[in-house]
């Protein structure tokens, strides 16, 4: 498998959190938001939010109340490192982290392509003490520079 496959620009099509019974939740909403990076040279990015997150009441952000920073927080997720392919996984190097733990740590995802979709999901892991697999699939974003 070519990393090539995996490199450009693709939207989130939507991003769920199944536990072992069988039960789903949308973490982000059903209507969750993202974009997911791969470039040719080996670095991946992605971003994935709630749709119609509430803005602060200062547009200084430095200016947010906890509650609204903890809102923020909950309802974005973000990190970019670099990226390899290894035993029929990608591997995300993760060297930045909205979520602090993650820096300087890897995450496997399984991965399929179906033409222009593709479909990570996690193994199993620890999410709230309950144990599960969260499952995104991804639309590449074909685009046409004029």
């Amino acid at each position: 498998m070519s990393a090539d496959l995996f490199a450009g620009t693709w939207r989130l099509l939507s991003l769920e959190s199944k536990t072992s019974t069988g039960d789903v939740s949308y973490p982000y909403g059903k209507d969750a938001t993202g974009y997911l990076l791969y470039s040719r040279e080996g670095y991946m990015s992605v971003s994935v939010m709630q749709a119609h997150r509430a803005n602060f009441g200062s547009p200084d952000d430095m200016q947010a109340t906890p509650e609204e920073k903890l809102a923020a927080f909950d309802s974005y997720a973000s990190y970019s490192g670099r990226y390899e392919l290894r035993d029929e996984k990608v591997i995300h190097r993760i060297e930045i982290s909205l979520f602090p733990n993650w820096s300087g740590n890897e995450q496997a995802r399984l991965f399929e392509f179906s033409g222009d979709r593709l479909t990570l999901s996690t193994p199993p892991m620890l999410v709230g003490g309950v144990e599960r697999t969260l499952l995104a699939i991804w639309e590449r974003v074909n685009l046409q520079i004029a």
